[in-house]
């Protein structure tokens, strides 16, 4: 006889034990509400995971640390305890068969003079154009600060790449922070070798030894009755419950971390205006490889830039420049971000990423590579297209209504970083709590 279906409440539900969840979990146990934690997977992260597979570990891609908030950085740093590592970034470009240091848009030197030319000609013409219109998508702001030579050789290709659509596609209104504006002397200076400061919001960074999946462990210490293997498969609004495989749980409030167009998924019977709306929210996916090398890594960088169409990947980066303990002594692992979105032959894509590395100077020759593991992240980049804004607000605004904080990188439906996504699950706790009848 299977056993009875169980009906159950609670003050506060979060969705998702994430970075995110856990963090509002955290802030919600701080403030004595009650609450219930509930994640589908078997493990807790979402993406801040790390793999272990035959004494390589590896991570969802690159996640990295940039702690700026003071209250994140003790909590974070309170973790994670001394096992840890700060990181001066070693992120560069390749393009035009030759490396260039980050951002592109800064430092020119090192470039074929043609090309070098092209892009600072480029920057100082927009620069002293008094009359470039106000910018309505990412290519036009991108020619408005950047000029023509900067975003033919950089900034629109390796957008498209990155993104999975054209620039055309997204709106301006995304980047003000992740995309690093360069005053006219940093363009001059770095097109001349003298550049002598890194720019971007990222140039430090703090990691976990073992990688980042220590960090969602350490959190899950502080709360050992998250429930796994367990998630809503629809929610109904009108009696505030939850519908589970295993029976139902009611709430007076419901923080999600669920991307946001999966939590409007589950909500049955929508209005047509607000599913209307939730239909237009976009959102790609992303291939990528975890590759073995049974040497050491070439090149001594973190990350690599790569914005020409002839690679089929749009950025290499190196988990053991994080931390050596993310290969075994004498060899290193990498992550192969790909640009196309159909699932690859891996037959074919292996001898091209091979002769990739070659090329950059990662590796020698094929043989250097151990292994690759093929990886698919579901929701990797959420799209601001021109509809983005006007779908977030009304969704946004009917979930308020129902007391509902769908919070996070994908329940909010934003770019951000990890500490972001700490700061969100901060956030969602305390508008949670205001929320509560």
């Amino acid at each position: 006889m299977a056993p009875p279906l169980r009906s159950e409440h609670s003050r506060v539900v979060v969705l998702g034990a994430g970075l995110t969840g856990l963090s509002a979990g955290r802030h919600l146990a701080d403030a004595g509400v009650e609450h219930q934690v509930l994640e589908k997977l078997p493990h807790a992260g979402g993406h801040a995971i790390t793999l272990e597979d035959s004494g390589f570990r590896f991570d969802r891609t690159g996640h990295l640390l940039h702690l700026r908030d003071p209250e994140i950085k003790k909590l974070v740093l309170g973790w994670l305890g001394k096992d840890v590592v700060e990181v001066q970034r070693r992120s560069v470009i390749w393009s035009n068969g030759v490396y260039t240091r980050y951002p592109f848009q800064a430092n020119t030197f090192g470039l074929p003079p043609d090309v070098a030319y092209d892009c600072v000609e480029g920057f100082v013409r927009a620069h002293f154009n008094a009359n470039k219109p106000t910018p309505t998508n990412f290519e036009e702001f991108c020619l408005a600060h950047f000029g023509e030579g900067i975003s033919r050789h950089f900034m629109i290709p390796y957008n498209a790449r990155l993104w999975g659509v054209h620039p055309k596609e997204i709106t301006s209104d995304w980047c003000q922070r992740f995309v690093p504006l360069p005053k006219l002397e940093d363009v001059l200076a770095g097109a001349v070798g003298k550049n002598d400061r890194e720019l971007g919001y990222n140039t430090r960074f703090t990691y976990p030894r073992l990688g980042i999946g220590e960090l969602p462990k350490a959190m899950l210490l502080e709360q050992p009755g998250v429930q796994f293997s367990r998630a809503p498969t629809r929610i109904d609004l009108a009696a505030r419950k939850l519908v589970l495989a295993d029976g139902e749980l009611s709430f007076d409030v419901l923080v999600s971390t669920a991307p946001l167009s999966v939590l409007m998924g589950l909500i049955q019977d929508l209005p047509p205006a607000v599913a209307e709306k939730a239909a237009q929210l976009r959102c790609t996916h992303l291939y990528y490889l975890d590759v073995a090398l049974g040497v050491p890594c070439g090149k001594d960088v973190h990350w690599v830039y790569v914005p020409e169409a002839k690679y089929p990947f749009y950025r290499v980066g190196c988990y053991s420049h994080f931390s050596e303990a993310m290969a075994p002594k004498g060899k290193a692992g990498l992550y192969v971000e790909l640009t196309s979105r159909d699932a690859p032959d891996m037959d074919a894509l292996l001898p091209q990423v091979a002769a990739g590395l070659i090329e950059m100077g990662f590796i020698q020759k094929p043989e250097d590579i151990e292994f690759a593991r093929l990886r698919k992240i579901d929701h990797a980049y959420v799209i601001f297209d021109h509809n983005y804004f006007s779908a977030t607000e009304t969704v946004f605004e009917f979930l308020e209504q129902h007391r509902i904080v769908s919070s996070g990188r994908y329940g909010g439906w934003n770019y951000s970083s990890m500490e972001d996504a700490l700061l969100f699950g901060r956030d969602a706790a305390s508008r949670a709590r205001e929320l509560l009848p």
